[in-house]
């Protein structure tokens, strides 16, 4: 088993089974800003606005409440300009606690209890019940089923899922780059929930903004660790303009895995990469040889009753 119980401080849409087009989810928004041009945006909003999804949005009525957060609504400047969570960014710690206070102020909980892992792009799953204690654990989903304790993924072209089942109140946050994605990190997340109570029949998983198919360009060595794999993985690759390369569709591969798994899934269908002036791109920064890049959080709560 890949996921265990963190110690505590003191004593458009697949239903599961399908496969095949990856579904979109109709009329997803922003809180109040949506597409516009966007440092003087930014800066001018004092309030994230977070993506939502549709399909999690209707899990409010069992006190679920979630947010794809993008750059709107931060204090930090430069290449970091906006709502940088990233603690592992070189970006002024004072401002990056500043925007997780902002975070975790929409979420409705403490700053202490808006919790990320440090992630490490792995199948590894924690289940948590109040804030880590100490250094944050090393994994790639965290689990929980204790109100008032906000789960989060951290990405900047990877995929954030969140996942729900309202029935059981038990909610999930991973961070599904394509190696967490292809070793098992969404199928650990829904082992975790399960062992709390979930049904996976009952969850739902909403994949946020990641880099699109368009952005993302690799390598043969790339291609073949998946066909390797499994034969039918060829067809999340499309034809590159650079000879010997490969356009991959992590957001088809991420929502088909997730929809095997048997859960209800869906996607947001929003580009990291192309969307510049809502999100961070670990890709793009790369492109521009910027010395480094901001991080958005993808964040989940039970409300407390």
């Amino acid at each position: 088993m890949t996921f265990h119980r963190r110690p505590s401080q003191s004593p458009v849409r697949q239903k599961h089974g399908a496969t095949g087009r990856l579904h979109f989810a109709p009329g997803l928004f922003l809180d109040e800003t949506a597409h516009t041009d966007n440092n003087a945006c930014m800066s001018n909003q004092t309030k994230p606005d977070p993506v939502r999804s549709p399909l999690l949005d209707k899990a409010q009525a069992q006190g679920i409440r979630h947010g794809y957060f993008t750059r709107i609504g931060g204090v930090s400047g430069g290449i970091y300009q906006g709502l940088n969570i990233g603690t592992g960014s070189d970006d002024d710690q004072a401002l990056v606690a500043e925007n997780r206070a902002r975070v975790a102020a929409w979420m409705g909980v403490p700053a202490s209890h808006l919790l990320t892992a440090w992630q490490i792009h792995s199948p590894h799953v924690v289940i948590v019940s109040e804030p880590f204690a100490g250094e944050r654990p090393k994994a790639d989903a965290i689990v929980t089923d204790r109100p008032g304790v906000a789960i989060g993924a951290s990405t900047a072209d990877c995929g954030p899922v969140l996942f729900a089942d309202a029935e059981a109140r038990i909610i999930g946050a991973a961070h599904a780059g394509w190696k967490g994605a292809f070793t098992g990190v969404l199928e650990n997340t829904i082992l975790a929930m399960e062992s709390l109570g979930a049904r996976r029949e009952n969850i739902v998983a909403v994949l946020g903004p990641s880099i699109g198919p368009e952005n993302y360009e690799v390598g043969p060595e790339f291609v073949a660790r998946f066909v390797e794999a499994d034969t039918e993985n060829i067809g999340y690759f499309a034809p590159s303009t650079d000879a010997g390369h490969a356009m991959f569709d992590l957001n088809r591969y991420t929502i088909d895995r997730l929809a095997k798994a048997g859960v209800t899934a869906e996607g947001l269908g929003r580009c990291t990469y192309a969307e510049e002036d809502l999100f961070y791109s670990y890709r793009r920064t790369t492109h521009r040889k910027e010395l480094d890049y901001g991080r958005q959080i993808s964040a989940i709560v039970l409300e407390r009753e």
